[in-house]
Formats: C-alpha cells, structure tokens, sequence
C-alpha cells in the first residue's frame, strides 16, 4: 500500500513539472518587459509570478525524487536532471527574492539569465531520460534530410547458423538493438530488464515478461502484438519497431522453451523460422529469400492439347487452388516410366506440384523432372530412383518439399542438393541413410526438417494391439 501512494505521489511529477516551467518563463519575460517604460505596470505581477514558480520548482523536485525512487533509469543521466532541478528551484527562490529587493535589482538580471538556462537544460535532460538521448536530435536530423534509419540488428551474416546459441546470437541482439532504451540496464521502465535472463525470467511490475512454452501468455510478447496506436504498444511508436521477422524469432525462442542455452540445430524449425535463419545465416533480406509453395506470379493456363493427353492416359490433374492456373499431377492412378516424363515440359510454368509416388521411373526420368523448374513438391517415395538421379533436380531452385521414402538414395546422394535453399522438408526413411549419417545431414542442411522415420507410437490400456510375426 505504502509503494502504490509513493508511486501515485511521484507520478505527479510529470504533471506538476509544467507548472514551474511555464510560470518561470511567463515571470522572466514580464520581467524584462517591465525594464522598458511602456511595460512598466508588468513589474508588479513578476514577483507573484516567480513565487508560484519557486512553489511550484520545490514541488516538482519533491515528486521527481520520489519517481526516480519507484522506477529505473540511467542512473547518470538521472543524477544531472535532478541536481539541475534543484539548481533551478534554488535559482526561482532567489529570484523571488531579489524580485522584492529594488535596491538589489541589478542581482536580478543575471540570476534571471541564469535560471532561464537551468530550465532549459533541466528539461532536456528530462526529455532524454524519458524519451532516450535523441528525441532532441532525431526531428532536426529529418528536418535536414538524413532521417533515421533503422539499424540492422544482424550486421554480419552467421554462417554456421545450426550451430548458434538462439538466445545468445539471435534474441539478445534484438532485445539490445529495440528495447534496450527503455529495458536495458541503465534504465528499466516498468521495472522489466530485457538484457539478462535473471531480469527476464523476473518480469516487471505488471507480471511476468514470458512464460516458456507458452508464447501468447507472457506480457512481452501481448506488448508486442498490440496496435502500434495502443498506449501499451511496445516499442512506443516513436521508438523503431521490431520487425516481422525479429517478431518471427521472439516467437520461436518462446514456444519451444526459451532456453537460454540451447543451439538452433536442437530446436524445431517450423516453416515461418526457415527463411528468417536462412537470411541471417546469408546476411541477406528475408524478403530475397522467402519463396511460397504457390507462386504469387500469374501464369497462363497450360496447352490444352497436352493436359487432354495426360488425362486420357488417367493422369490426375488438378489446379493447386481455386481460379489458378498453376497444377498438381499425379500418377497414382496412371504409374508414369520415364517415357511419359518428357510431355510434362510442355507446361513447366504451370506444374509446381509433382506426384510420382510409386512408379517405375528411373534416375533416366529424372532428367525430364529437372526441368520443371516451377516445382516445389515432388513426391519419389517408393521409386526406383538413387544418387544418379537426384543430380538432375540441383536445378529446382524453388523446391520445398521432396519425398524419398523407401528409395535407395545415401547421404551423399542427397548432399548434392545443399544448393536448394528453398528446401523445408526431406522425408528419407527407409533408404541408405543410416543413423550415423543424420548429424552430417543436419549440418548440410541447417534450415530443412530431416525426417528419418524412427517414431514411437504410444499404446494405451484401452488399446487392442495385434502381435504378427
């Protein structure tokens, strides 16, 4: 109870600091108006004027103790806004009484001047310590036509990115390069540090800032995610923003555990994280590196004459997404060999989603699938395709998903499509690739979910499970 009253009191200050420093400066220039003989009826209101300003001034410095008591701020920058305050109070008082003291008149001008500058620089060091050192700075930067720009936070690209520390390397930075004016260890509003994990997993006065796991429920990110209007909204929206993608990593550091010391290759990489990790890991823009399942591009339909031959022969054809003209084929129905493989180059633009599930194709078909190069699906699983063949699709720039299962295709076969960085998923159970092989694959491919097979189905009491030999 006693800290609510301490607080409500101290935060009064920013409603009481106007007060002096209107009044004060209202009282300076009618007292150098009054100086001239057209003005002189000003003189008798400039000692009532510098002592509600004086009042006022002691006011001010008594509720701005008891706010820098309550929250954090940059203890050096603190120290001079409140000596400086004092100064100026001291400064009004004695200017009210000179103001009364005609004999002592001449004192008058000079501590007049001098608490004009006390005023000033008291309230740019307030301004500083509440809006950070460049409020003053960054409007006459713009005015001048060198507008801030926001800094990079990853500066240098990581090239070993399956090997990084996520808090260490990635999240820190974020936190020291958005949030580190307001929460950092010079100055914790609201009490929050974000720049070590003892101050993190702390919280601030308002609750915890995250809770592992659990994303959504931690007042950090719900900050975050407010409307940039919102005055709970953080970073304040004179502050520079995260970006979607630094939200994109906050967001996963989260939901997996927000471990501080794990590495990116132990936790799940879920398709938003890929590209992100990727651009860092390249030092490019996200944005060059992030390519959809679907291309966003228009595309004319495909020839009519080949799409009726593919479907007499009971391939399945069917457009990707309503009103598109880019199309899936299967042959499921219809197992494709490798001869029937070269029609599908007559509507290269338009195939991006390829199902050869279970056919006779050989690494010889393969050849006619590498120059399909809008595909971002193909589905090998149960082919007789190996190594050879998977040479022919280091050409697929745009693939994101590729089905290996049950083939006989090793890690070397697959370590020659490193240079596909659109790839998210590889499914090679059943195959050459032995467990031994899996680390080597997870560093080859940093950014691409591996799936191996292995899984452990789970029984319950209530199951009924049939035993075979």
């Amino acid at each position: 109870m006693m800290l609510d009253i301490q607080e409500l009191i101290g935060h009064l200050h920013p409603v009481l600091v106007h007060l002096p420093v209107g009044i004060l400066l209202i009282g300076i220039l009618f007292f150098w108006l009054s100086r001239k003989e057209k003005y002189r009826g000003l003189r008798d209101s400039v000692s009532i004027l510098f002592l509600l300003g004086a009042i006022s001034a002691v006011l001010s410095c008594i509720t701005g103790y008891i706010l820098s008591d309550a929250e954090a701020y940059d203890e050096n920058l603190k120290n001079w806004h409140q000596w400086m305050g004092i100064g100026t109070a001291v400064l009004s008082i004695a200017v009210y009484y000179f103001s009364r003291k005609p004999a002592w008149g001449s004192w008058l001008n000079g501590l007049s001047l001098l608490m004009l500058a006390g005023i000033f620089v008291t309230g740019h060091l307030g301004g500083s310590l509440t809006h950070g050192p460049d409020y003053f700075s960054k409007p006459l930067a713009e005015l001048w036509g060198a507008p801030e720009k926001a800094t990079p936070v990853f500066k240098k690209p990581i090239p070993d990115i399956a090997e990084a520390v996520v808090y260490k390397d990635l999240i820190h930075p974020v936190f020291q390069a958005r949030c580190a004016s307001c929460h950092g260890e010079k100055k914790q509003k609201g009490k929050l540090n974000l720049q070590d994990e003892e101050g993190i997993l702390k919280g601030g006065k308002t609750g915890k800032a995250i809770v592992p796991g659990k994303p959504d429920l931690g007042e950090l990110i719900r900050r975050l995610t407010l409307p940039i209007g919102s005055k709970d909204h953080m970073p304040p929206k004179n502050k520079t923003q995260l970006t979607d993608d630094e939200l994109i990593l906050v967001k996963w550091w989260l939901a997996d555990s927000a471990d501080f010391d794990k590495k990116v290759h132990m936790m799940r990489q879920t398709g938003a994280i890929k590209p992100v990790l990727y651009a860092i890991q390249k030092g490019v823009d996200t944005q060059a590196v992030k390519i959809s399942d679907v291309p966003e591009a228009l595309v004319d339909p495909a020839p009519d004459d080949v799409l009726n031959i593919l479907k007499n022969r009971g391939i399945v054809i069917l457009p990707v997404a309503k009103n598109s003209n880019y199309l899936s084929v299967s042959f499921v129905i219809a197992p494709a060999a490798d001869s029937s493989l070269p029609l599908l180059e007559k509507m290269a633009k338009q195939l991006i989603w390829l199902n050869l599930s279970g056919s006779k194709i050989s690494d010889r078909g393969l050849q006619s699938v590498g120059k399909l190069s809008q595909l971002t699906r193909i589905y090998l699983n149960d082919t007789k395709v190996t190594d050879s063949g998977l040479h022919y699709l280091k050409s697929l720039k745009r693939l994101q998903y590729l089905n290996l299962v049950n083939t006989a295709i090793s890690s070397k076969g697959l370590g020659q499509l490193t240079g596909l960085k659109a790839l998210k998923n590889i499914y090679c159970y059943q195959t050459n690739i032995h467990a031994r092989d899996f680390n080597q694959l997870k560093q080859s491919f940093p950014l691409v979910n591996i799936d191996t097979g292995g899984y452990a189905v789970p029984t319950f009491a209530a199951d009924t499970t049939e035993y075979k030999k």
